[in-house]
């Protein structure tokens, strides 16, 4: 009886400890990771206000703790794709589909900057930025629902990669055991890096938008956001031979089906029209048409009740 209890046992050992080994391997790997990384992270959150612990959480996640093949060839820690403007170096990988074009880079670092500049300059992110850098759940929550990744439980995959690893403490700015940290500054004073934009970026039901200036067109602003210009004018329910004015709304992404929650009914204003109010809710314009059963020849009038959600 004895034997056989032994046996079993062994049995059992022998069963669990390569899971048990594997996982000591992933943390020791990941653990690594973050002791050759987490100052570049650092100085992420430093120059754009990303906070280090996601930063790390998503280089981790992304790189297979920088041992994935777009890692480990090309020094891609995020799996950042090409897109429209990427003149550097590129491969090929399947993806969300297959032979998908992503950036390669000469270095860890070149990577980790660029991840700072794409979160930064994208008007999809914009509203992070409006979050309390120490509230990594409210950052990896807004990640997923910016649609940094498909997949339905990457959130919550950051948040326990931060939390099994105490990535949060990097959030505080501070690094033992490392080098000094130095921001350096251009001679206009202002700091390295920084993304200079011609526009605000505001948000409207959660989606991004800026307000035309004197001079702007819809070429000028894909250029600058690295969009389209035929998507802009489709986003905004316009025409290729729109000319934009000033003040003019310009949403960066398709529009909702209904305005954000607070807002049923809107009373009509002088000079309002379907265009304007769409606009002004972030809702598409023939969700609005069909909201309101009205045709596309209706012209509301000063005082007319509408529904935009």
């Amino acid at each position: 009886m004895r034997f056989v209890q032994s046996k079993i046992i062994i049995l059992l050992i022998l069963t669990f400890l390569p899971s048990v080994l594997v996982a000591q391997s992933t943390r020791q790997k990941r653990l690594d990771y973050v002791d050759k990384y987490k100052t570049y992270a650092i100085e992420g959150m430093r120059d754009y206000k990303i906070p280090a612990s996601i930063t790390l959480a998503q280089g981790i996640l992304e790189s297979g703790a920088g041992e994935s093949k777009l890692a480990s060839k090309g020094n891609n820690h995020f799996g950042i794709k090409c897109g429209r403007n990427w003149k550097g170096k590129k491969s090929y990988h399947d993806d969300d589909a297959r032979g998908e074009c992503f950036r390669n880079y000469r270095s860890a670092k070149e990577s980790y900057d660029d991840h700072s500049k794409f979160l930064a300059n994208g008007p999809r992110y914009a509203f992070l930025f409006e979050l309390d850098i120490n509230d990594y759940k409210a950052w990896a929550r807004g990640l997923k629902k910016a649609g940094y990744a498909t997949d339905p439980s990457y959130a919550n995959r950051l948040i326990s990669i931060i939390e099994d690893y105490e990535l949060y403490q990097y959030d505080s700015g501070k690094v033992q055991n490392s080098r000094k940290i130095r921001i350096r500054k251009s001679k206009s004073g202002e700091y390295d890096n920084v993304p200079i934009r011609k526009h605000q970026v505001y948000l409207s039901n959660d989606l991004a938008y800026v307000l035309a200036k004197p001079g702007d067109t819809f070429l000028s602003i894909s250029k600058e956001f690295d969009i389209s210009w035929k998507k802009l004018i489709r986003y905004n329910d316009l025409h290729i031979g729109y000319s934009l004015t000033e003040g003019d709304i310009v949403y960066l992404r398709s529009k909702k089906n209904k305005a954000a929650k607070g807002y049923k009914v809107y009373t009509v204003k002088e000079g309002d029209s379907m265009h304007s109010i769409s606009q002004k809710f972030g809702i598409k314009l023939k969700s609005l048409y069909k909201m309101n059963k009205k045709k596309e020849d209706y012209i509301p009038e000063v005082g007319d009740p509408l529904r935009v959600r």
